[in-house]
């Protein structure tokens, strides 16, 4: 149902100089769908998060959220969406970046919590219980006071991923939320976005991690020279016999 589409993605493309990093990009994320994103260094992975969710200004192509235009394309000129209505469409979405981007000199809950009391006008009791509650959800509790330094790795990740939930968002990006953790803190990130997955929060992944990937995705797509060359199931996917394709997954076993 077209009411189920939560985020749409047409003929997206941009440009860095002379470089077209994504090209003619069309995608449809419906309620409830983790879509894992993977493919080499370089293949517009990044970028197209980046575009998705306004860090980026398109090129060429429109975005929508639900039943509102981020931005169009008019006469080969791309239009963006009023102040109101971007502020309105910021709310629809969290991102939980690969370098967790937590503010060092915040506690964990000033920096969950900062966010919706002044940008976005929720109470502060409201915020605080919200925060509280995630943290104790996300194996935080305790936490509270501490700050980013005093954590691992793992836990940082798990803070971002907090505040990015805080915000109650539709759909929540990760572009590559585990590649600067190691293994055993790789795993506790993983399984918190596999039980956010469990409870059908919809989810758009960039990430390396093959089997995660499939054990975790409605759909997987491979991007390479700012195309989406193969999507589908993971079952689809991991039986395309497309050469790049399987080229790519070899390397990662190597």
């Amino acid at each position: 149902m077209e009411n189920d589409i939560l985020l749409e993605i047409k003929n997206m493309r941009k440009v860095f100089g002379d470089l077209e990093v994504l090209k003619d990009i069309s995608l449809s994320v419906r309620r409830g769908e983790v879509i894992s994103i993977i493919g080499p260094s370089g293949s517009g992975k990044s970028t197209l998060l980046r575009c998705a969710t306004l860090l980026e200004k398109m090129d060429g192509g429109s975005l929508k959220y639900l039943d509102t235009y981020a931005a169009t394309t008019v006469d080969g000129k791309v239009r963006y969406a009023g102040r109101r209505e971007l502020k309105k469409i910021r709310n629809y979405f969290g991102l939980v970046f690969q370098n967790f981007n937590l503010f060092p000199h915040y506690s964990v809950l000033k920096n969950i919590t900062d966010a919706p009391v002044h940008t976005e006008g929720v109470p502060e009791k409201e915020a605080v219980e919200t925060a509280r509650k995630l943290l104790a959800d996300l194996g935080l509790a305790g936490k509270e006071k501490a700050y980013p330094c005093e954590l691992s790795g793992g836990q940082q990740q798990r803070v971002s991923i907090a505040r990015a939930l805080a915000k109650s968002p539709e759909v929540l990006f990760f572009d590559e939320p585990t590649s600067a953790l190691d293994p055993e803190l790789t795993g506790e990130v993983l399984r918190v976005i596999r039980r956010l997955a469990d409870q059908k929060m919809t989810m758009i992944i960039v990430t390396h991690e093959m089997q995660f990937a499939r054990e975790v995705s409605d759909r997987i797509l491979f991007m390479e020279n700012g195309v989406i060359e193969v999507e589908g199931t993971p079952d689809e996917l991991f039986s395309s016999g497309h050469g790049r394709l399987n080229e790519f997954l070899g390397r990662l076993k190597e």
